[in-house]
């Protein structure tokens, strides 16, 4: 079985992307990360661009990493500067990394328009380059930039930069499409035509700009390339680099090729969600092979024929990647969405067909009413235990009262009051909070907590509003999803009325008796 070297630029390239940010710390922890999943290289940054970049290749020094060599990333010489003298070729050899890699323009447009050198100064810059570093006991991987542009414009030019790169003796050549545009069959030809002239192990960087940067990849490694480049989540500047979880999946499982050891396929989905959470991105749903929504099924139909054999929907076993199979719950949901989410929640409907069409009937008319269970699993369990006469609420309301005030300090207060009934006591309490809903959850588990003390371990985690019908102004009806969680999960739960508080009380006391429900806390 062939191999396929993994080279991670999450920590250069995606760094690149809008909104990612990564401190020292975090560049560490990923670092650490992708080395424990089992990449090959891990290219740290741009040695001398900023102070953050050589700070972390004088840290990485000191981690023992198991597998994967640190790659200090920059450019050929400048074209008025002797190699030796180039302070970034000078930075490159301080990072101290024992591969190193350059890129030099394959495109004529840049040689000409951009560095403004002719074509044959461009060719020794890059060979000069690669020697010097050669010369220092350096794996030099050379990264020909806009190769796929350039050889559209010039093939012969493109070549000969490979050709210039590999005489001065780079380990690897990587035919890079730097703008994104390249569409997959004649990036295909191209590479094929480079695999014949060029004898070297051949690389490929692809971008996302045309939303092929993976299809491109796994194209290039058909038509032969062994090394391939990319981010994990895809991360990159403009519209990304190639996905590397998508990668790795794909010429793993699909093309048979050994990437990152096979034991450490399944650690794709918590990777994928490490460096997100390190990134401050929000994690894509809808992410191919690593995604929450990646196996999840909501149709009926769907979920009827996925519940006989996993196949009819499902392009490969979830769990060789890390993720899961989940069961959806909405008003497009049929007997067999109702009847395995039941199973996973460990509700018995075995002996009652009767009580899943009260269910599915349930939640079709509160789906029309406004509620999202899909979103909302909390919510819906104990939509089924009381469907299935199986839940005794943990406490009664009395009544309660916000109060929001607004002083001449411009400082804003938000107050609840909150009389709740446990068994035959009543508990009468009142607490502050950032908003009104704040206030009500922290008077409702303050009255709660004395009956039950589990609650002090939950807190509210994210809060959402949604206007269901604009048209109807300040009268709409709105929906609150209320995220909450503890020291073990995180669950979400529903609310809606015409009125935003009272649509919060309602996610809030489900929130509140889910945990219960979950803790296994009698009434």
């Amino acid at each position: 079985m062939p191999k396929v070297v993994i080279y991670d630029t999450t920590l250069r390239d995606g760094t690149q992307a809008e909104g990612v940010s990564l401190s020292l710390t975090d560049k560490l922890n990923v670092a650490r990360k992708l080395d424990e999943l089992g990449v090959d290289y891990i290219e740290g940054g741009w040695p001398g661009s900023n102070p953050k970049d050589m700070d972390f290749f004088k840290a990485v020094r000191k981690i023992e990493l198991k597998k994967a060599r640190i790659t200090a990333f920059g450019s050929t010489r400048r074209c008025n500067l002797t190699v030796s003298r180039d302070p970034s070729i000078k930075a490159l050899l301080k990072a101290g990394t024992p591969t190193v890699t350059i890129f030099g323009k394959a495109w004529l447009l840049h040689v000409k328009d951009v560095l403004k050198v002719s074509p044959d100064k461009n060719l020794k810059m890059i060979y000069e380059t690669v020697r010097y570093l050669k010369s220092k006991k350096k794996e030099v991987i050379y990264d020909a930039e806009h190769f796929f542009d350039g050889y559209k414009d010039n093939p012969e030019y493109a070549l000969s930069v490979l050709k210039s790169a590999l005489e001065a003796g780079a380990d690897c050549l990587v035919l890079c499409d730097t703008n994104g545009g390249t569409l997959t069959s004649e990036l295909a030809d191209i590479v094929k035509v480079a695999v014949k002239r060029i004898k070297a192990p051949l690389g490929i960087h692809t971008h996302n700009d045309n939303a092929m940067a993976v299809a491109n990849t796994v194209a290039a490694v058909q038509q032969g390339c062994s090394h391939v480049q990319g981010t994990i989540n895809g991360y990159g500047e403009r519209c990304g680099n190639a996905d590397l979880c998508s990668v790795i999946a794909n010429i793993s499982l699909k093309l048979g090729f050994r990437t990152i050891p096979d034991s450490r396929l399944k650690e794709l989905t918590e990777v994928s969600h490490y460096v997100s959470e390190l990134a401050n991105m929000k994690h894509q749903t809808s992410q191919s092979f690593v995604g929450q929504s990646a196996f999840a099924h909501k149709g009926g139909m769907h979920v009827n024929a996925v519940d006989k054999n996993p196949r009819s929907f499902e392009h490969i076993v979830p769990e060789q990647v890390g993720n899961t199979r989940r069961i959806l719950v909405s008003e497009l949901s049929g007997k067999s969405n109702i009847l395995i989410k039941a199973n996973e929640l460990g509700i018995d409907l075995s002996k009652g067909p009767s009580q899943t069409k009260i269910i599915l009937k349930t939640l079709k008319h509160l789906e029309n009413q406004g509620y999202h269970f899909e979103g909302a699993e909390g919510s819906f369990q104990l939509l089924m235990q009381k469907a299935v006469k199986k839940h005794t609420p943990y406490f009664t309301l009395k009544g309660f009262r916000v109060i929001v005030e607004k002083r001449e300090d411009n400082k804003l207060i938000s107050e609840a009051t909150i009389k709740i009934k446990v068994g035959r006591t009543e508990k009468h309490t009142a607490a502050e909070g950032d908003g009104p809903v704040n206030a009500m959850d922290n008077a409702l588990r303050k009255a709660l907590e004395q009956f039950y003390p589990t609650l002090s371990q939950m807190h509210l985690a994210d809060f959402k509003v949604r206007v269901l019908d604009e048209k109807a102004g300040t009268a709409a009806k709105v929906r609150v999803l209320i995220q909450s969680q503890d020291e073990k999960d995180t669950w979400s739960t529903v609310g809606v009325s015409e009125n935003i508080i009272e649509a919060s009380w309602e996610a809030l006391v489900d929130s509140v008796e889910y945990k219960l429900l979950k803790d296994k806390v009698k009434v």
